[in-house]
């Protein structure tokens, strides 16, 4: 019988998302963006990783559990699947990165991710560069 938490965030769109970074994606709290974010998929999240319910971040913090990010912008949504990871702290008072390797540090929420910022759709990239746009991520830690 597997368990599963669910964290839902808000955040926005921006003109400057670029999307290109070959091996992560990013959400901030932040409310800017500059040319050196080509990571940065949504800007001024509703939470960061520390911000997360204890529930979640225990089962982030596993080597077994299957993590799902979620980002829904209007009728198109993209599943970026990934997992934990014992070494995540999830102390990061403004950032949410995902990770296509291994490494960690205080902004991870997830390591071995199937996708990076250049992996998600174009058209799903456009609308994230729009800077009314409401980013819906969902969070789902399952193990």
């Amino acid at each position: 019988m597997s368990y599963e938490v669910v964290e839902k965030i808000e955040a926005r769109g921006h003109g400057s998302v670029r999307a290109t970074h070959k091996t992560t994606f990013e959400f901030t709290k932040e409310k800017h963006l500059t040319s050196k974010g080509d990571c940065i998929l949504a800007v001024g999240a509703s939470k960061s990783v520390s911000e997360l319910t204890q529930e979640f971040k225990k089962l982030a913090m596993a080597d077994s559990t299957k993590i799902f990010t979620i980002i829904e912008v209007g009728k198109i949504s993209e599943i970026a699947v990934g997992r934990g990871s014992a070494s995540l702290t999830l102390s990061h008072e403004t950032d949410m990165v995902a990770r296509k390797s291994a490494f960690t540090c205080s902004r991870t929420i997830m390591i071995g991710s199937n996708k990076a910022a250049v992996d998600f759709s174009r058209k799903l990239i456009g609308r994230l560069r729009n800077p009314d746009a409401r980013v819906s991520i969902t969070l789902v830690a399952q193990a």
